[in-house]
């Protein structure tokens, strides 16, 4: 393909904490935080209406968008440190040291903004150029890997608009996390300097909350370690290039009366069964049971007969455990606490009249299970993600409405788009909250082309029943 944008970089420099602002500090990972080391960095984008040129940007914002920053960072420090590996039987830990900072890339671009934001299908590909990359993990003699933790982008698209590019490793911080210190860094921005949001909700970094009766911090260290060089994650741009080959990325929207509709239709399908419970029909659930079940159709679109449809699918979804726990974990605490949810059905359960009855079924039994036994299973989370994410009948999803994407508010109004580009190499579907509609979900999907038409068809035959 060729690129329909040109990306000009303007300045690459370091923004750090204030000087002298953060003590060194060393942050030891919790077995919520090794739990993630194997996975490719998380990257977002944030698209910004900015009629404005370059030259405005970089003289009245950039300034003002820097310090912000460096501010912030004096309070999610951990963002501008790194990830240090000893060995492989040694515990990886996160270090600040003075002079720690995070790359941040200024750019500029030319090309058509606003199909950049669209939701109809694009080439996947597009959306990269605005991505930054982590600096490369540094080896030292003693073979001690020292390894970046985020790293940013800022592009200007003269007199249309700005996005706001992040990439972190997994390892460092939750979905809930990275978004309180995106609100944070919004909010001074958009105040000058005002820290008050941070008085209100400052974050806890204090992992000792995280208790870990069961071992599992070992038992995940000796996974990893068995896995050899596997943790060390997709660092390398081509690579990630070649992995997503010729996939697109639509956006679909599932409005507020779709999803009360959909409800209501599950509910009526409890009124045919027998000796059934009752069911956990939250938005979330129904909206994750309707997209898998469109999911496993399209993969197999056209065909009748499937000489493996007693085969399971699987469907894997993240939970916040900040406050499932039977101990207490604050709610702005900054590392990782969630847990990884399998969800198993038979292909011709999903496939069939009331296969998104199922779904809503499995999956809200999962969740109402996670109420009172979040680390139920914990022990194989490792082994049970690495076995099924080597199957073709795995649906995975990644963000939520509930982290409020479109609060990141810079001072030049909310964000006209958010796109989760890991998606194009994980293979999830990405959940945010709608700009637009209040109560209704933004779903992000990156397929190939032929797939995203399927998926598209049967998701419009779907919405039809309720």
């Amino acid at each position: 393909m060729d690129q329909p944008y040109r990306v000009t970089v303007i300045e690459q420099c370091q923004v750090a904490p204030p000087p002298n602002s953060v003590p060194t500090t060393s942050l030891p990972l919790t077995f919520f935080d090794i739990l993630w080391l194997p996975f490719p960095p998380m990257q977002r984008l944030f698209f910004y209406e900015f009629p404005q040129s370059t030259h405005s940007f970089t003289q009245a914002i950039l300034p003002t968008l820097k310090h912000s920053l460096s501010l912030t960072l004096q309070h999610f420090f951990p963002f501008s440190a790194n990830l240090v590996s000893p060995s492989r039987t040694q515990k990886p830990y996160i270090l600040y040291t003075e002079g720690n900072s995070v790359p941040f890339t200024v750019a500029e671009a030319t090309g058509d903004f606003n199909h950049l934001i669209a939701n109809y299908p694009r080439d996947v590909r597009e959306l990269h150029p605005f991505v930054p990359q982590l600096p490369p993990t540094r080896v030292s003699s003693d073979h001690t890997r020292v390894i970046p933790l985020m790293s940013m982008q800022v592009t200007v698209f003269p007199n249309e608009g700005i996005c706001i590019g992040i990439t972190f490793c997994h390892a460092a911080a939750d979905g809930s996390a990275f978004h309180h210190f995106m609100k944070s860094w919004a909010s001074i921005c958009r105040t000058g300097g005002d820290l008050t949001c941070l008085d209100r909700s400052p974050p806890f970094h204090d992992r000792a909350v995280i208790k870990d009766p069961n071992s599992l911090e070992h038992i995940f260290l000796e996974e990893l370690g068995n896995w050899g060089s596997a943790w060390k994650g997709k660092e390398d741009k081509d690579l990630m290039i070649n992995e997503i080959g010729e996939k697109v990325r639509a956006t679909f929207v599932l409005g507020r009366d779709h999803i009360e509709g959909l409800k209501q239709w599950v509910r009526g399908q409890c009124m045919n069964k027998e000796d059934l419970e009752p069911l956990h029909i939250s938005t979330f659930v129904a909206t994750c049971a309707l997209i898998w079940v469109c999911l496993i159709k399209s993969q197999h679109s056209g065909v009748s007969n499937f000489s493996d449809n007693s085969k399971l699918c699987y469907f894997i979804f993240a939970a916040d455990c900040r406050n499932r726990l039977k101990f207490t974990i604050p709610s702005t605490y900054f590392g990782n606490c969630i847990a990884p949810c399998l969800v198993p059905l038979e292909r011709c359960e999903l496939v069939g009249e009331t296969g998104i009855f199922e779904a809503v079924k499995a999956i809200g039994n999962k969740v109402r299970q996670l109420e009172t036994e979040a680390l139920r299973g914990a022990e194989t989370w490792l082994l049970d993600w690495k076995e099924k994410s080597e199957t073709v009948n795995l649906v995975s999803v990644a963000g939520s409405p509930r982290l409020g994407v479109y609060e990141t508010d810079f001072g030049w109004g909310r964000p006209k788009k958010s796109e989760v580009v890991h998606i194009d190499v994980t293979g999830a579907f990405s959940l945010a909250e709608c700009r637009d509609e209040d109560g209704a979900i933004e779903v992000g999907l990156a397929l190939s082309r032929r797939n995203i038409g399927d998926f598209t068809a049967i998701w419009e035959q779907s919405l039809k029943l309720f």
